[in-house]
């Protein structure tokens, strides 16, 4: 390094001073990129970062914009949703009550059907019952015709006897208290 500043003190020049031709130099080129990029590259520059500012600006309210009406979609779909659903909790409701209604009505008309059922059972009955006493009345009659004619000795054939023999008879046995029946 003592070389060089040896050097430099020999030609009579500063190190830190630079030759005018070069401060002449440096500045018309300082100019020169100075005029350059002050009148062409900066206004070039700055309508580009405008133009990009405002694609990203427009891009962020048209993302803004579409955000808005999906949550107005949204909104519409949950109310229209929450409307379904509705509809279909009473449609469910109605086919309960439709169905227990339905339900009752049959129920109802099985309990009558029933009941007609019981009551034609016991008519049934009850006429099975009186056509059987009036065969066994019958048969009684005719039985005890013949036995009352084996004690008797004699025939008992003559209608009108039989008639009061039976008749007799029947009341006799009607008026035991439960012998017979």
């Amino acid at each position: 390094m003592t070389t060089a500043a040896t050097l430099l003190a020999a030609e009579g020049s500063s190190p830190i001073m630079p030759h005018a031709y070069e401060l002449v130099v440096g500045g018309f080129a300082f100019l020169v990129v100075f005029l350059v990029v002050g009148k062409i590259l900066t206004p070039r520059i700055q309508k580009t970062l405008n133009e990009r500012t405002e694609a990203i600006e427009g891009g962020i309210k048209k993302a803004e914009d579409l955000q808005a009406e999906a949550q107005r979609t949204l909104a519409e779909y949950r109310t229209q949703l929450a409307e379904a659903r509705q509809e279909a909790a009473r449609l469910r409701e109605e086919a309960r009550e439709q169905g227990a209604q339905i339900k009752a009505e049959l129920r109802e008309e099985a309990q009558a059907e029933a009941r007609r059922l019981i009551e034609a059972a016991h008519a049934q009955i009850e006429a099975d019952r009186q056509q059987a006493l009036a065969q066994l009345q019958s048969e009684i009659g005719r039985l005890s015709t013949d036995l009352a004619g084996r004690i008797v000795g004699e025939s008992l054939e003559d209608e009108a006897r039989q008639r009061r023999i039976i008749d007799r008879f029947l009341d006799e046995i009607e008026a035991r208290p439960e012998a017979v029946r």
